[in-house]
């Protein structure tokens, strides 16, 4: 824990930091107790250029679809509206994507809001803590009439990202450093993310699946989960959802609920 006078100096110290309207505090002084507006001045733009590149690195595919410059000038608004709240930079920029979605200048790519939701998502599930995923036969010994009340305890990694628009396809070209072709981004897209093992994986979603899945998710009654799907989806096939779920590692367990 850090003495009272350093708390002092640091609480004085860093407002300013995001601000370029603000002038440098009072304690900030050179050699011989002179002022260091300038000293300061180098500091607030080194700070305001790291947050900037943790973003970058959390959103390239963002960064790829405006370029470094729009982007760039995006997330310097972004951090003097939201500073960080955590010393962990790859914790930072969580409210980027709801930034971009009332961004003005953004407003031409109203996809660009989920394509960051989705890289959230995939750096989230990277850093979660490890967990064994839910094995197969576990689900094949419950008894056919005691199916609809199961209950599945999520991964930690897993999340679904749902957008009206093709916004998995986005992000999936622009992860890459290849060429990217014209995507029609009209046709609604559900995304799963997983990480099982080692490696981030994110998996398009059929229709109802999404639902399917939310609802699992937080912890409803497979039976309950699969109603709301098939409202959603007439065609919904809920032995293949259930089935990609558990091969995707989007559960580490289950357990009966009341019957």
């Amino acid at each position: 824990m850090l003495p009272e006078q350093d708390l002092c100096f640091a609480a004085a110290f860093a407002p300013a930091l995001l601000d370029p309207t603000r002038l440098a505090p009072s304690i900030v002084t050179g050699p011989n107790g002179k002022a260091a507006g300038k000293r300061y001045d180098v500091y607030r733009n080194n700070v305001t250029v790291s947050l900037i590149d943790a973003l970058a690195a959390i959103y390239p595919a963002v960064q790829r679809i405006t370029g470094p410059d729009f982007f760039r000038a995006m997330a310097r608004f972004h951090i003097r509206q939201t500073p960080p709240a955590s010393s962990l930079l790859f914790d930072y920029g969580r409210d980027f994507p709801e930034f971009i979605a009332a961004y003005e200048y953004a407003r031409p790519h109203p996809w660009l809001a989920d394509v960051a939701r989705i890289e959230r998502a995939w750096l989230d599930a990277y850093h979660a803590r490890d967990a064994a995923p839910l094995v197969p036969a576990r689900l094949a010994a419950v008894a056919p009439d005691r199916l609809g009340d199961l209950v599945f305890t999520p991964h930690p990694a897993a999340a679904v990202v749902r957008s009206p628009f093709s916004a998995m396809t986005i992000f999936a070209a622009n992860r890459e450093t290849t060429p990217v072709e014209r995507i029609d981004a009209s046709t609604p897209e559900d995304a799963l993310i997983t990480r099982a093992e080692f490696d981030v994986v994110v998996r398009h979603l059929p229709p109802g699946g999404a639902v399917f899945a939310i609802h699992l998710m937080s912890g409803r009654p497979l039976g309950e989960a699969a109603a709301s799907a098939l409202e959603a989806s007439p065609d919904f096939d809920i032995a293949s959802n259930i089935a990609g779920l558990i091969e995707a590692g989007a559960f580490t367990s289950i357990s009966l609920g009341e019957a």
